[in-house]
């Protein structure tokens, strides 16, 4: 298995918690003045994932399902955290949760400039490109929303 392979694989086994992980933050928040832009945000990152299974298809590479499951599992495990409240949910997760999101998608940015640093097929240069655009903008919009949850729920 290649070196190539064996970090594609890795990298949508994360795409796929990180996908659970704004799935539920926008859930979660949903009735926030930021809900609509998490909701808008959890559509782009599961764009983003169907976006790296294309490129793994174009190199021949096929997602490891172990390895998403237990990334997941993993994900779900990370909600148990210690946040001050026992039977409810304390504001505090929403804080934890958007900053969850950031190092999700600051690691997939981080991802996708090793792509673009990779012999690739010619036509997935373009794609790569779009994707680190992309992950720029979603880090630009949670900046705003962590600003927003963190005054709220820090004050």
């Amino acid at each position: 298995m290649s070196a190539l392979e064996i970090y594609l694989q890795n990298h949508e086994a994360a795409a796929r918690a990180g996908v659970d992980l704004c799935r539920r933050a926008a859930f979660n928040q949903r009735k926030r003045a930021h809900g609509p832009a998490l909701r808008s945000l959890r559509r782009a990152i599961e764009e983003d994932r169907s976006r790296l299974r294309l490129i793994m298809a174009a190199v021949d590479v096929d997602p490891n399902p172990l390895l998403g499951v237990a990334l997941q599992v993993g994900e779900r495990i990370g909600r148990l955290k210690p946040n001050g409240r026992v039977l409810r949910r304390s504001p505090l997760s929403d804080l934890i949760e958007v900053e969850a999101l950031v190092d999700a998608v600051a690691a997939k940015r981080t991802g996708w400039h090793a792509l673009a640093a990779v012999r690739l097929p010619a036509d997935l240069d373009d794609e790569v490109a779009q994707l680190i655009t992309r992950a720029d903008d979603q880090l630009d919009r949670l900046a705003s929303i962590h600003a927003a949850v963190a005054a709220t729920v820090l004050a």
